[in-house]
């Protein structure tokens, strides 16, 4: 069922509307959906999530926070939806400001940049998330470019807990020449990752397509959705954990852990698709990147080395990195 959706290239903050916001807010915007035959019997939070396409926790917030009415009365997270239902959610959009927030840069010119980005940095603004990203600590630096103004110069991501380059533009022409190559396979992204289990083969190939997982949709799953292709190699071997190189062909929103946990070798420490470590963050990083500079036509390729806390949890597995 085809869904109104939040108009593209907008994001949407979850704080009150206010009769006084200055230039810091635009006017309120009212989603109205209803609910569809299949829906029935679904937890409100949970539809708000799917239809707005953010985390159920968010969701919740929208609900609690009194942004959302049910047949023009407010209702819990736990409503359950019936048939026809008519849902309306209030969102108010709120304007990307900079922030001073400390980000390596590897690489700058006037056109793009490169980052070696931080564990726990979301890249970009979302619902519930408004502040404190990559994207708000590096406006002062002109990055600009795409369609979606939550999301200027973003051409692709990394996940919140993974560590690692990422490269991001400064105008149209760069935008669109690279995002012609990330789609054309031709941008070199080699990651490391520590997963559990034993037994891989040295090298391999997952072929399968990922998408948003149906019965949760703040997660993703294996089997359904876009193609997505992962390589891998066993780089290391330790009792019950191995170290891999992993290279992309496609970016799909959490491929590597989706994939790497539908062969039975989840992430370490991977809250999401495997099982949290108390102490540790999801071990992934985002180690080497080469592209052809979308402008200039300079081949560039960069490295970063695996952060210290990545390699103490790799040596207290008796896990080698390598080269």
């Amino acid at each position: 069922m085809e869904r109104n959706r939040p108009p593209s290239g907008k994001a949407w903050a979850i704080s009150p509307a206010s009769a006084s916001r200055g230039d810091e807010h635009a006017p309120d915007s009212v989603q109205r959906f209803e609910v569809a035959p299949e829906e029935i019997g679904e937890r409100l939070d949970r539809l708000i999530a799917s239809w707005l396409e953010i985390s159920r926790s968010a969701a919740r917030r929208m609900i609690e926070e009194s942004f959302v009415r049910v047949g023009g009365t407010e209702a819990t997270p736990s409503h359950k939806a019936r048939g026809g239902e008519q849902v309306e959610v209030r969102l108010v959009e709120e304007r990307l400001r900079p922030e001073d927030i400390h980000v390596p840069v590897v690489y700058e010119d006037e056109y793009l940049l490169v980052v070696d980005k931080p564990a726990g940095l979301v890249v970009h603004p979302g619902a519930g998330n408004r502040s404190g990203t990559l994207v708000n600590a590096l406006l002062d630096r002109g990055i600009s470019g795409g369609e979606d103004p939550e999301r200027p110069g973003v051409v692709h991501r990394l996940d919140r807990d993974t560590s690692g380059l990422m490269v991001l533009v400064k105008g149209e022409e760069a935008y669109s020449g690279l995002v012609s190559d990330l789609a054309a396979r031709r941008v070199k992204r080699v990651y490391r990752a520590l997963v559990v289990g034993e037994g891989l083969p040295a090298a391999g190939m997952v072929d399968s397509p990922v998408g948003r997982d149906p019965e949760n949709p703040t997660l993703m799953a294996a089997g359904i959705g876009r193609p997505a292709v992962t390589h891998f190699e066993v780089v290391d071997e330790g009792v019950g954990h191995a170290m891999l190189r992993v290279r992309l062909e496609t970016g799909r929103t959490h491929q590597i852990r989706v994939h790497l946990s539908a062969i039975g070798h989840p992430v370490y420490a991977d809250p999401l698709y495997g099982e949290a470590v108390p102490g540790q963050r999801l071990w992934l990083h985002a180690e080497r990147l080469a592209f052809v500079h979308p402008v200039t036509g300079e081949h560039l390729e960069f490295e970063t080395p695996i952060p210290e806390d990545l390699r103490e949890a790799a040596r207290a597995l008796d896990v080698r990195f390598l080269a």
